[in-house]
């Protein structure tokens, strides 16, 4: 029904049309800014529903496929098309940002039009991430997205926003340099940047090594993996709200997608070759981290670190896929790990954004993210309260929410790989429940801790619907994960075929 229809387009472009249109409405009408941004954020999320509405899901084949020459002189496309990797997280990213133009409606008063319209342009830039097909858009797409979230840290963050700001874009930038040089190669050897081409390329081990390197840079940045995760802490702490929600629910499973687009179709066997460092990269940050996140004393660092323990699950899960294919069990366990690491990317997404918003609302008041500084907000904020209980609990894998499924999908394909795979990354479990407990009975429980928090003001309408909706998104995926891992399983599948030919 829609096929012939420029979908991606449109949700490519509109919201970035909108963000300069907002942008070029200056601020002498605060309210008429903030308004629009929110029409544009509601219109492109509409749009992209009959991506999913029309979405064929007995297919691997690139749906919703959009081509056309771009600049000819090299073969490079304006190509964009979705599969059952892609689809979900740009739903995740027109959903998301909703919640972010919502956040700041009240929040930020100064210069609001190009907060709002920094959002609206990086969220067109992330759906064609998403989206490209042709490397060079990917690339182009990948580089853009540093711009407004550069920004938005550098001019709405904290006292040291600086500093954050140059490293954030100094680690970013250095992986894709890498990245550049490989789709240069890649497309030398292909004579296109067709990312659908380079996946067939036949490429020689060494070759293949030095590619999935070049693309290990970029994407562990951005997950981002032990040990070139300290960037996070810094930018989470400094950022508005707002850029925290963007930042770990939307442009850390970038980095996710990146190894499900390239290094593992397009080099499989140096995937195979090297999968013992992403898995001791992966449990390093699901079992270290989380002691990390235990003394943390700021809300955001805490709920920063956890969200590079719970992001290694997805690397986990891509690849303990060639220890399962050794031993012969390709049928089960190896697509449980990619769907598993996949419904962790979408679970994190609604989970971490709404543990930032609860964050934000309580800074919104007290101007505080230390958590001496709080203590019995239950009492003057109860409503408030049991969300932040909800998600805290979803944060550490309550059963019933999504915060489990992924996780336990994970864990159960560990133990087809290595009992101690698993052992390890179930440690997240006891973990998980130890820093985020600590952090509610610090912050939600207890005495009344001072007369700042005596004179708490529970949520207001607007900041109930936000949480609302999410907490349901918990809840949702939680029960009844199946619609996700339908529409993923035919690309699963797909991508395991892949996997299991030698490209030698």
């Amino acid at each position: 029904m829609y096929a012939d229809w420029p979908i991606l387009t449109v949700v490519t472009w509109l919201p970035i049309i909108g963000g300069i249109m907002v942008l070029l409405s200056g601020d002498k009408v605060p309210n008429f800014t903030r308004w629009t941004a929110l029409v544009f954020a509601v219109l492109t999320f509409l749009v992209s529903l009959p991506l999913w509405s029309g979405f064929d899901t007995t297919t691997a084949q690139m749906q919703f496929v959009e081509r056309t020459p771009w600049i000819p002189l090299f073969n490079i496309e304006y190509y964009l098309g979705v599969d059952g990797f892609s689809m979900p997280l740009i739903i995740l990213t027109t959903f998301v940002t909703i919640y972010v133009i919502i956040a700041g409606w009240e929040v930020i008063q100064y210069r609001p039009s190009q907060y709002m319209a920094a959002f609206l342009i990086m969220e067109g830039v992330m759906v064609g991430v998403f989206s490209a097909l042709d490397g060079m858009l990917f690339y182009v797409f990948w580089e853009a997205m540093l711009i407004p979230m550069f920004l938005i840290i550098g001019i709405w963050g904290g006292p040291n926003r600086v500093y954050a700001t140059i490293k954030f874009f100094l680690y970013t930038f250095f992986g894709s340099v890498l990245m550049l040089v490989a789709l240069i190669y890649m497309y030398n050897k292909a004579g296109s940047f067709d990312i659908l081409a380079f996946h067939d390329l036949k490429l020689s081990l060494s070759e293949q090594i030095l590619i999935f390197l070049a693309f290990l840079t970029a994407f562990a940045v951005k997950v981002p993996m032990w040990p070139v995760h300290t960037w996070l802490p810094d930018a989470h702490v400094e950022a508005p709200t707002g850029g925290s929600v963007i930042l770990a629910a939307i442009m850390l499973k970038i980095g996710g997608y990146g190894f499900l687009r390239f290094s593992l179709p397009i080099t499989p066997d140096a995937s195979s070759h090297l999968d013992w460092l992403i898995i001791t990269m992966s449990l390093v940050a699901v079992v270290y981290i989380g002691f990390v996140a235990l003394v943390q004393r700021d809300m955001k660092k805490l709920i920063a670190y956890s969200s590079i323990a719970h992001m290694g699950f997805v690397t986990l899960g891509f690849f303990i896929v060639f220890i399962i294919f050794a031993r012969s069990d390709v049928s089960s366990g190896a697509a449980l790990g990619v769907e598993g690491g996949m419904v962790q990317m979408v679970s994190h997404g609604f989970i971490s954004a709404a543990m930032f918003l609860c964050v934000g609302v309580l800074y919104d008041r007290m101007h505080s993210r230390e958590i001496a500084d709080y203590g019995g907000v239950i009492n003057t904020m109860p409503i408030f309260g049991a969300f932040m209980v909800f998600f805290a609990m979803a944060n550490a894998g309550l059963p019933g929410t999504s915060g489990f499924v992924g996780e336990f999908m994970v864990i159960l394909a560990s133990f087809r790989a290595d009992f101690w795979f698993a052992f390890l990354a179930a440690t997240t479990l006891i973990l998980g429940a130890a820093y985020t407990l600590w952090m509610v009975k610090r912050v939600i429980f207890g005495a009344v801790a001072n007369d700042n928090v005596a004179n708490l003001q529970d949520i207001s309408k607007r900041e109930f619907f936000v949480l609302a909706s999410l907490a349901i998104a918990v809840l949702v995926l939680g029960l009844w994960p199946a619609p996700l891992v339908d529409v993923m399983s035919a690309s699963v599948d797909h991508l395991l075929k892949h996997l299991a030919v030698s490209k030698i």
